[in-house]
């Protein structure tokens, strides 16, 4: 798609100073050049070219708002005066994979007083001996050159993900922490649990125990009914032995009787 048209669609029914940000990545700059892009985009401050068959920059209209340009995997082997001109306030460039060859060719960033980052990965430029420490000296405003400063440091976007790989550690302590807590509420419900086990079993063993002793009780209810039935029985049996002495008592004195009418 060529980069004219490209730059339409991206405006998605917007007007050119309404946009910050412009992502123009594997679109095709006829003859090598920036075509579509105008002054009207006023407020733009980060514009990406990458890979799009650029070889010069000499159509860049004045961004002044500008402080983010990405120009890598392009063609790219000098003219790089216009971006002092046009972006005055840029502070990231990205001239990575270009045909830079020589320290000279990076001369006219010297005029961009606010450049703080500028990378140059897969450029011959790096080939050389002393690249890093000849940047720094023609580029005394830089901090990082490919990611790092003089000092070898990474620069603070490494920095962010690491302590991002701090917060998910911090996050995982604090899931494990909830994890054993919810362990613990777990074991000491298991003790309340066994707790009321322990309780009902003893409920229990009372309950058996007042049965045994009410057992007991019929027992000694049925020993004392059966000496109330032996009793009984002696009596009976006295009764019997009184009514059989009164009849002998009653046939004697009849016999008697008989007796005495006979004389």
């Amino acid at each position: 798609m060529e980069m004219k048209k490209r730059i339409h669609l991206e405006l998605r029914n917007r007007t050119p100073s309404d946009v910050r940000e412009l992502v123009l990545d594997n679109c095709r700059a006829k003859d090598g050049k920036i075509e579509g892009l105008t002054a009207e985009f006023v407020n733009l401050e980060f514009l990406s070219l990458i890979n799009v068959m650029l070889m010069s920059v000499s159509n860049l209209p004045k961004l002044p708002k500008l402080k983010k340009l990405e120009l890598s995997d392009n063609r790219i082997s000098g003219g790089l005066d216009v971006l002092a001109e046009k972006l005055p306030n840029l502070t990231h460039l990205n001239l990575s994979g270009n045909k830079l060859k020589d320290i000279s060719t990076l001369e006219p960033l010297k005029k961009l007083e606010h450049l703080k980052s500028l990378d140059l990965f897969n450029c011959e430029v790096t080939n050389l001996n002393d690249y890093r420490e000849s940047v720094f000296k023609l580029l005394p405003q830089l901090t990082y050159l490919d990611g790092y400063d003089r000092d070898d440091k990474e620069a603070p976007d490494s920095d962010a993900e690491a302590d991002g790989d701090g917060v998910d550690e911090e996050e995982d302590d604090e899931e494990g922490e909830e994890e054993d807590d919810d362990e613990e509420e777990e074991g000491e419900e298991e003790e309340d649990i066994d707790e009321e086990d322990d309780e009902d079993d003893d409920e229990v063993g009372e309950d058996e125990d007042e049965e045994d002793a009410s057992g007991d009780d019929d027992e000694e209810d049925f020993g004392h009914d059966e000496v109330e039935d032996e009793e009984d029985d002696e009596d009976d049996d006295d009764d019997d032995e009184e009514e059989t002495g009164k009849g002998e008592k009653r046939k004697r004195e009849t016999d008697d009787e008989g007796d005495e009418e006979d004389d």
